[in-house]
């Protein structure tokens, strides 16, 4: 058993039984969140998803077994009853193999990402371009159950959830599922390092390079190197760790210089330096060399995003609201809305209702529709634009821009986001008090 609390050996892995989980999202990295776009982009009946998500959320899926190909697990029911469920996922063929370590060995930076344990997400960019894909798509996510379902279930997409989870830990384990441990692909990176270390040489350069006394023999000191020069890599830099805390002068007492506000220098400091750490982040995540920039934010709604920032001290915050001559009451609204959904959902709150695409329209309120089952009753919904209202419920779903849906309240006087997005809908009703098809 591994410290990780994972059986290995070189073509199969087997993870633990994770805890229930508390928080509402599966996924936190471009790994997991492409896993579980995949499974929710294909599978036909998001009642399933639904169950199958409340599954995983209540740790009722077992022991993970993953190998080249194949995801299995065991999943117990809430009546007991225990079925065992599997993923079937499309294998690289040895043809994409070469093309994928040869444009891996090529980088350092991706050499260095794997023989550290890691999986660079910039990678999927360039393994794109020798066609290789790295990530499911969709219809690639295969289930088979013993339950007898021929699309997902509640038993594999329980297992989908998990794995979700589970690479967001360990992104290398989307190369197993891809055909190769984790051994071989390093072996194979380094023996392709090394033909390379040599091939820059001429035959004459290797012949007269000094040579390096070993146990058998001399041999070239450029080819001593090339053997060893993988493994002798300094460690990466430690990850830079996001502070929660303003930096510590700001907490000093003691009075300050006249005409310095300490507590918003110290602010403006510390969301200088989280911008410059968003914007790396930014940079090197999957598809930003294609994607379309944000637009800049105009003074309000930098106000806003300063506003919202955890660590603004309540004496800034009113600053800010004063000499923005903001209306407090929407306001700290827009302040709530950001903290949930930063600027998507800042829109989705204040934009208007009538501003989203038909066609987009149309798409959402079939999938909407098609929550409840055979033999469900669907609750009432008013519609206005982008927002389906649940009659006698106080309880809103608006769809944003990216097709996304975002769960509001009604607290008396106005309409709150109350969580973060989501692609299901039946999902985020079921969060919502119990609301949504059972």
């Amino acid at each position: 058993m591994s410290e990780d609390g994972t059986r290995e050996t070189e073509v199969e892995r087997v993870f633990e039984a994770l805890a229930p989980l508390r928080t509402k999202g599966f996924a936190r990295t471009p790994w997991g969140a492409a896993w579980q776009r995949a499974l929710e982009d294909s599978a036909l009946d998001s009642g399933q998803l639904r169950k199958g998500r409340q599954c995983a959320r209540s740790g009722a899926v077992g022991a993970v077994a993953v190998r080249p190909g194949r995801i299995t697990a065991m999943v117990r029911e809430s009546g007991g009853e225990v079925h065992r469920a599997d993923v079937l996922v499309p294998r690289l063929d040895d043809a994409a193999w070469e093309r994928l370590l040869e444009v891996t060995s090529r980088t350092a930076g991706h050499l260095a990402a794997l023989l550290d344990g890691e999986l660079p997400p910039e990678l999927v960019e360039d393994a794109d371009a020798v066609q290789v894909q790295l990530l499911p798509g969709m219809g690639d996510l295969q289930p088979s159950c013993d339950c007898g379902e021929w699309d997902h279930c509640t038993h594999t997409a329980a297992v989908c959830y998990q794995l979700a989870r589970l690479l967001d830990e360990d992104p290398m384990i989307l190369l197993l599922l891809l055909g190769r441990g984790e051994r071989r692909i390093l072996a194979e990176l380094r023996e392709l390092s090394f033909v390379r270390a040599m091939g820059e040489l001429s035959e004459e350069e290797r012949d007269s390079s000094p040579r390096a006394v070993g146990e058998f023999g001399t041999v070239p000191a450029a080819e001593a190197y090339a053997r060893t020069a993988l493994w002798e890599l300094p460690a990466p830099p430690a990850a830079v760790r996001e502070s929660a805390e303003l930096p510590e002068w700001v907490r000093q007492e003691g009075p300050s210089a006249p005409g310095v506000d300490v507590d918003a220098l110290g602010l403006l400091v510390w969301d200088a330096a989280r911008r410059a750490r968003e914007a790396l982040a930014e940079a090197l995540s999957p598809g930003h060399a294609t994607s379309v920039p944000a637009p800049a934010a105009d003074l309000r709604e930098d106000a806003v995003r300063i506003a919202a920032r955890p660590v603004c001290p309540d004496t800034v915050r009113r600053r800010i609201l004063a000499e923005g001559g903001f209306d407090a009451r929407a306001f700290e609204t827009a302040v709530h809305a950001w903290r949930l959904g930063g600027r998507d959902g800042l829109l989705v709150q204040e934009g208007s209702a009538l501003e989203a695409d038909e066609t987009q329209l149309a798409r959402a309120g079939s999938r909407l529709a098609s929550a409840w089952g055979e033999g469900e009753r669907m609750p009432e919904f008013s519609r206005e634009g982008n927002r389906w209202t649940l009659l006698g419920a106080g309880v809103q779903l608006r769809i944003g821009t990216d097709g996304r849906w975002w769960p509001l309240r009604w607290d008396g006087e106005r309409w709150l986001l109350s969580g973060p997005a989501g692609h299901d809908p039946a999902v985020l009703l079921a969060e919502l008090d119990g609301l949504g098809p059972r």
